[in-house]
C-alpha cells in the first residue's frame, strides 16, 4: 500500500510542476493567449513561431527545467519508500508531463509534452538523450518537421532505454524494470496521441515545415 500511495504522490508531485505552463505564461506577460494564434498549441514551436527564437528558447528551457526539478525532488524525497529513486523520479517526470499537457486552469489544454519529455530525458538517462537528439536533428535537417524529429526522438529514447534495461544498465529488479518500461512507454505514447494532428498532416503532407535561419513560410 505504501509503495502505491508513494507512486501517486510522486505523478501529484509531478503535476504540480507541469501546471507551470511556461508558453502561456509568456504569452499572457504580452497579453496574448498563444492558444489563440498559430496552431493553438501552448508549446515551444507556436512560442518560436509567433514571438521568435529568443522567446523559444525560454519556454523550451523552463519546460525541460520543470521536468528535471519534478524527477529529482520525486528521486530524492522518497527513498526511504525502498523503490529506486530513478522510477520514483520518474514518476515525478511522468506527472509533469501530464501536468503540462493537461493544466486544470487553462480547461486541460496545455502542449504536446515534447520539451518536458526531454527534461525527463535529461534527468533519466542524458547518454539516451544524447542519441535522441541526434536522431532529432537529423530528422530535422532533412525534412524541416519539428514533429517528425520529436516524434522519433522521443522514440528512439525508449527503445535505447529498453535495450540498455535488458542489459542491466539500470540495477533494477525484474518486475520494477518492467514498470520503468511501462510508465515511460505510457507517456511517450502520450505525446505521440498530444500529436495526432500532427501525424494527420505528415501523413497528408499538409505538415508546416520549421526553419531555424530563415523566416518561416
Amino acid at each position: 500500500m505504501l509503495s502505491i500511495l508513494v507512486r501517486l504522490i510522486c505523478l501529484a508531485a509531478g503535476y504540480c510542476f507541469g501546471i507551470f505552463q511556461t508558453a502561456y505564461i509568456y504569452g499572457r506577460t504580452q497579453g496574448i493567449d498563444i492558444r489563440t494564434l498559430g496552431s493553438g498549441n501552448a508549446g515551444t514551436t507556436n512560442v518560436l513561431r509567433n514571438f521568435g527564437k529568443k522567446a523559444g528558447i525560454i519556454v523550451f528551457i523552463c519546460d525541460i527545467g520543470k521536468c528535471i526539478l519534478a524527477y529529482y525532488i520525486c528521486s530524492l524525497l522518497f527513498g526511504f519508500s525502498g523503490i529506486p529513486g530513478r522510477l520514483l523520479g520518474l514518476y515525478g517526470a511522468v506527472g509533469a508531463v501530464i501536468g503540462h499537457c493537461f493544466p486544470f486552469y487553462m480547461q486541460f489544454r496545455g502542449g504536446k509534452g515534447i520539451a518536458c519529455l526531454v527534461g525527463l530525458m535529461a534527468a533519466f538517462s542524458p547518454q539516451t538523450l544524447l542519441i535522441g537528439i541526434i536522431v532529432f536533428f537529423a530528422i530535422f535537417a532533412v525534412t524541416h518537421y519539428v514533429s517528425l524529429g520529436s516524434l522519433l526522438c522521443v522514440l528512439a529514447f525508449l527503445i535505447v532505454t529498453i535495450i540498455k534495461g535488458q542489459s542491466g544498465a539500470y540495477g533494477m529488479a525484474g518486475g520494477e524494470l518492467i514498470e520503468m518500461y511501462i510508465v515511460l512507454g505510457a507517456v511517450v505514447v502520450l505525446t505521440w496521441y498530444q500529436h495526432r494532428e500532427n501525424i494527420k498532416r505528415l501523413l497528408s503532407g499538409t505538415e508546416r515545415k520549421t526553419y531555424l535561419f530563415k523566416k518561416n513560410k
